[in-house]
């Protein structure tokens, strides 16, 4: 030490030895703090190794991503040259389609007609770059009458609660089809709930020119004979379908017969409004403004295509025309109207003006039918119907046409509930049946005005979408030439055919 070193010791006034202390813990704490980083260096070092090792890892996964990432979009590119893989679909015995494609081809059919089902078929498989066999429309044709028939014949479980549904559908000439359908009282759907095709099953479809009582209690004993006799029937005012059930009648003593509400509704529409001379005129006047109006720059606003053989069934779509109309006529700066002068506007449809109390009043009836037949389909019949159905119309019975109708409406439910027992619900419309004829003539596109041809046997495939599993079964059953004879016993001689003979002989005779 330096004599300035000793000098500045000498100055301190404390003792050497509390100087000496004091540096020693000085000295203690510098190592202390210098351990301590050094076990953070250390620590530090290993979470860095880590780190290091973690990045590693993930090099190597995304490493191995890519390597996926490439094999992936090869396979994508090897995938997209090559043609769509069709579901597995061995091919049926004696036959050139597996039964998947049938039953598509059949449902299809049913849907869009045979000719379209086909086309539709064409383009889809077109989009999807298959190269597979399609059926020709013929064959379609023949798989769906297949199905039809067999489903008609398919077997029916004997049982104490059917319910019938019977009506004739005429198309030209005399040739009628009768057609029954049914379903089991335990099976009827849930109130609020409205029949679909697929609650029901065909019981029988015969064509005929003759359906007098007696041709009628011969299909209904028949029937009987064979399911079990009806718990009810239900069907329109036609006397050979309510006469010839009285076969029934002498076999069931509960037998519950049922007239059909729509039809009955669509009666007192008649009565109420078609008996009206103002109505008459305002349909003619609507006929004449359909003619004139429909190939102009009114097109838009034609009439819709008018329906005599069930006028009163369908009149909604008529009046909500007029409606519309009426509409328009009083607005004369809508966009229906742009670019149509007013002068044009009045002299097409300005007729309309001089019914608009009219039509506000037919409105009013229609209404009350519209209104009765949903709840008539979605409730059905039951002891307490009528008061239910009376309550649903109190608020659409403004006009003493609108009230006559009603009245006459809760009337007939009140009178047809009381047929029933106590806890007995049915159905009290044949409108499924209805629309089931709707989709038959959809079917038959043209031939529908040219009389029943052999396609009538294809009815019954028009309930019920066609599945892979049905296919095989209803095939098993149903061969082509079983089908060929149900259709040669049951049409024999159709009216098509007929024409036929007549244009040959006249050419021969040429």
């Amino acid at each position: 030490m330096g004599l300035s070193s000793f000098i500045r010791v000498r100055e301190f006034k404390s003792p050497l030895r509390i100087v000496a202390a004091v540096l020693l813990r000085s000295r203690e704490t510098q190592a202390n703090r210098a351990g301590q980083k050094s076990e953070e260096i250390k620590n530090l070092k290993q979470i860095e190794q880590q780190h290091l090792r973690v990045i590693a890892k993930m090099e190597q996964t995304i490493g191995e991503k890519n390597l996926q990432i490439a094999q992936l979009n090869v396979e994508k590119q090897q995938l997209q040259r090559q043609p769509p893989v069709l579901p597995h679909d061995p091919i049926l015995p004696h036959h050139e389609f597996g039964p998947k494609m049938i039953a598509m081809c059949v449902n299809l059919g049913a849907k869009v007609g045979l000719r379209a089902s086909v086309n539709c078929l064409e383009i889809v498989f077109d989009w999807l770059g298959a190269d597979a066999k399609l059926p020709d429309w013929t064959t379609v044709r023949t798989w769906m009458m297949r199905v039809g028939v067999a489903a008609i014949e398919e077997p029916i479980e004997q049982a104490d609660d059917w319910i019938w549904m019977a009506d004739h559908s005429n198309q030209i000439g005399q040739e009628k089809a009768l057609v029954i359908i049914g379903l089991r009282a335990s099976k009827m759907p849930q109130p609020g709930v409205a029949l679909t095709h697929q609650d029901v099953r065909l019981l029988t479809v015969e064509p005929g020119v003759s359906w007098k009582r007696e041709d009628m209690a011969r299909v209904y004993e028949q029937l009987a004979t064979k399911i079990g006799d009806p718990l009810a029937l239900v069907s329109d005012g036609a006397v050979e379908l309510r006469e010839g059930a009285e076969i029934l009648e002498k076999r069931r003593k509960d037998l519950v017969l049922l007239g059909d509400f729509k039809h009955f509704a669509a009666n007192v529409l008649k009565k109420t409004v078609g008996n009206n001379e103002r109505f008459v005129k305002f349909m003619s006047e609507v006929g004449s403004t359909r003619s004139t109006v429909q190939q102009t720059e009114l097109g838009h606003l034609t009439p819709p295509a008018p329906r005599p053989k069930a006028r009163f069934m369908n009149l909604a779509p008529t009046l909500k025309w007029a409606l519309m109309i009426s509409w328009q006529l009083g607005h004369p700066h809508s966009e229906a109207r742009s670019e149509i002068p007013t002068s044009r506007m009045n002299e097409k449809l300005g007729w309309l003006r001089s019914y608009r109390d009219d039509i506000e009043h037919w409105g009013e009836c229609q209404s009350v039918v519209s209104a009765s037949l949903t709840f008539i389909n979605q409730q059905g019949l039951f002891r307490g119907a009528a008061n239910q159905l009376a309550a649903q119309l109190e608020s659409l019975r403004t006009c003493d046409d609108s009230r006559a109708v009603a009245d006459r409406l809760i009337e007939f439910v009140r009178q047809s509930e009381e047929k029933l027992a106590e806890g007995q619900r049915l159905p009290m419309s044949t409108e499924i049946l209805e629309s089931s004829f709707g989709l038959f003539k959809q079917l038959e596109r043209q031939h529908s005005k040219g009389g029943f041809t052999s396609l009538l046997a294809a009815f019954g495939a028009l309930l019920k979408p066609a599945t892979p599993e049905s296919i095989r079964r209803d095939f098993a059953r149903v061969s082509v030439k079983q089908m060929r004879t149900w259709v040669t016993n049951n049409l024999k001689t159709t009216l098509a055919s007929r024409r036929q003979t007549a244009y040959a002989e006249a050419a021969a005779a040429a």
